[in-house]
């Protein structure tokens, strides 16, 4: 058996490294910002690779998303800007339940531009109330005059600033639905923030007495759940590829600091526990490694029936991430600690990993809940 990437997925990681390479110069500034980097988004519409996160019938790569191209993509945009990661893979986390249910006229408009990059798309699923536990939202949606109105407050909405639409959860009577809302519908009110130590492009959405078209619910009436699962099993592993890839930078900056300077008449990298440290960040990073590709190719041949692969991928790569950039700092001593480095800025970067598409303790307990399900 051979863990190595197939031969086009390593050319998409190359193709997305020498993206990367183009605007690592930027990566400081775009990462500071509270709206999208104009810079970022040129290079990414250029670079095509959001091709990757739509499907072929919309003007996408493949004839569905997939996750292992999604995530070797993030593996080479983690390590150099989160800004530039999260832009990239919220394209496809946004759109992905239009190009799978949405209306034929919603799909033609929209998705088109997705892969553009012209429309930043958005998903709204928490509330200031609301975090894992989604059946316990307030947004409702009701049918009323031919028309679908929303009402309600979102919080914690990555590009909420930036987007052109929301792919929103509500409920609808006894059950759950997905409601497309194109930014500029009248009732929508965006606000930016809160400030996060990691910044990012985030905002809260209200939406006061929307209306938009039927043909704006994505799917059945009170069916999203399977829907919002189809997105969780479709990117949750790529969390894992854009930790890898941020550890990795991390140790880059390790070693470079550690053989190029030197105390005591010797590099560091071979001065008392500095030799252990890089070399367990090596292994772990490669266990990481390892790990998020399997769990990524069995998420492309089935991403529900590998979601307990691609939990155990995010949670275990980005508690990676957080150890190794930690270490990173020690052995880079006062160096590790000046603001505005590269090392300081992916340590803050890996923090927030643990937390979002599912803080990794409630995904632990998910896992736990499969592994002793009684067998049928």
């Amino acid at each position: 058996m051979s863990f190595e990437l197939p031969a086009a997925h390593r050319e998409l990681l190359e193709r997305a490294r020498a993206t990367g390479d183009e605007v690592r110069s930027r990566a400081g500034e775009a990462d500071a910002a509270t709206d999208v980097d104009p810079v970022m988004r040129k290079a990414l519409q250029a670079s095509g690779l959001v091709q990757v996160t739509v499907p072929a019938a919309h003007g996408g790569a493949s004839e569905t998303v997939d996750p292992l191209a999604v995530t070797v993509v993030r593996e080479a945009f983690g390590g150099v800007s989160a800004h530039l990661d999260s832009l990239f893979a919220m394209q496809g986390i946004g759109s992905y339940a239009l190009s799978v249910a949405g209306s034929p006229r919603v799909q033609e408009e929209w998705l088109p531009r997705v892969v553009a990059v012209e429309a930043v798309a958005a998903l709204c699923l928490t509330e200031p109330d609301v975090g894992s536990d989604l059946r316990s939202i307030t947004t409702t949606v009701v049918e009323r005059d031919g028309e679908l109105v929303l009402d309600g407050h979102k919080s914690f909405i990555t590009n909420a600033p930036a987007a052109a639409f929301f792919t929103v959860l509500a409920k609808e009577e006894a059950g759950f639905s997905l409601v497309f809302v194109p930014a500029d519908t009248p009732g929508v009110m965006v606000t930016s923030g809160p400030d996060l130590i990691a910044p990012h492009v985030i905002g809260e959405v209200r939406f006061d007495g929307v209306r938009v078209p039927l043909d704006s619910r994505v799917g059945q009436p009170g069916q999203a759940f399977p829907l919002v699962l189809q997105t969780l099993a479709t990117f949750r592993v790529s969390v894992a590829g854009s930790a890898v890839g941020l550890a990795q930078a991390a140790l880059d900056e390790a070693v470079r600091h550690t053989t190029g300077r030197e105390q005591f008449g010797s590099p560091l990298a071979r001065l008392g526990p500095i030799p252990q440290m890089l070399g367990t960040c090596w292994m772990e990073v490669e266990q990481a490694r390892l790990l998020t590709y399997s769990a990524a190719s069995k998420a492309a041949q089935d991403p529900q029936g590998a979601l307990h692969w691609s939990s155990m991928a995010k949670v275990a790569a980005t508690e990676t991430a957080g150890r190794v950039a930690d270490r990173c700092v020690q052995m880079m001593g006062r160096f590790g600690v000046v603001t505005g480095s590269t090392i300081e800025r992916l340590y803050r970067n890996a923090r927030p990993m643990r937390i979002y598409e599912g803080g990794n303790e409630v995904l632990l307990g998910q896992l736990a809940k499969t592994l002793t399900r009684p067998a049928r």
